[in-house]
């Protein structure tokens, strides 16, 4: 028996028939097959329509992303111009502003009010007697500094008639900051390490109040007592005025800072 051919439902249910005929299907199974097949016809076409539309639809992602790429490689110099804007002014606050911020105001060391005022002296050059002609320079340049830096020189500042551990001590108890000198003849000087050992006792921790140069001395000879202090090595004599300056200066600044805060 050969089936007469015809289209959509009726050709899918004509190949159907003469398939389950030939292979001696019972009726209940043909009945199924036919309906699956029914089903299969009603939803192919709208099925179709969803996958070509799915399958030619762009994404959004890579459409938006497209965008912002070209949109970046057309304008690399409004990108560097903002840049240099940002990076051109210092002035800025950090709210518009993550690369710079606004200085901060360092305390006045010669307010009326200032700790620097507690102690009679600054600084104290501990030094031998044949480095007094570099000693008075150095005293010469920091007390021509616009601070205006208060020194003890033993040779000018000394009580005459003073015992010599008295003036040591006294010189030390009363200054913020001491140098120390550390030449060949400071090295050799009995006086000399026993003021060192002074100011150590003063301020037993490395606070930036003792303020080791070396000069013409090597590393080894460096005293044992200051080996947890960094030195100043004193190879251009100007440059190593400006480093125990400003290492002064930086103390007294944090020492009215310090000040502030307990105030506060």
């Amino acid at each position: 028996m050969h089936p007469i051919p015809c289209s959509g439902a009726g050709l899918l249910h004509s190949r159907i028939f003469s398939l389950l005929m030939g292979m001696r299907v019972s009726p209940p199974y043909y009945l199924s097959a036919l309906l699956a097949a029914g089903v299969y016809l009603q939803w192919r076409e709208p099925v179709k329509g969803w996958f070509r539309r799915f399958l030619h639809k762009p994404k959004p992602s890579s459409v938006e992303s497209l965008k912002s790429s070209h949109s970046a490689s057309s304008s690399p110099s409004s990108s560097s111009s903002s840049t240099k804007s940002s990076s051109s002014s210092p002035g800025m606050s950090l709210a518009t502003s993550s690369i710079s911020l606004s200085p901060v105001s360092a305390p006045d060391i010669s307010a009326s009010d200032s700790p620097r005022w507690d102690k009679s002296y600054d600084v104290c050059i501990c030094h031998s007697e044949g480095d007094v002609e570099l000693v008075e320079e150095l005293v010469s340049y920091l007390e021509s500094q616009p601070e205006s830096f208060r020194c003890f020189l033993q040779l000018r500042d000394a009580v005459a008639g003073s015992a010599v551990v008295t003036e040591l001590c006294d010189a030390v108890q009363n200054s913020h900051c001491w140098v120390m000198l550390i030449t060949p003849g400071f090295l050799q000087d009995p006086w000399c390490r026993y003021q060192m050992h002074q100011a150590l006792a003063e301020a037993p921790m490395a606070n930036g109040r003792t303020i080791p140069v070396l000069k013409d001395v090597d590393r080894k000879d460096y005293p044992r007592e200051l080996r947890n202090i960094y030195y100043i090595y004193m190879a251009l004599k100007e440059k190593s005025f400006k480093q125990i300056r400003d290492t002064v200066m930086r103390y007294l600044q944090e020492l009215c800072q310090s000040s502030t805060k307990r105030m506060e």
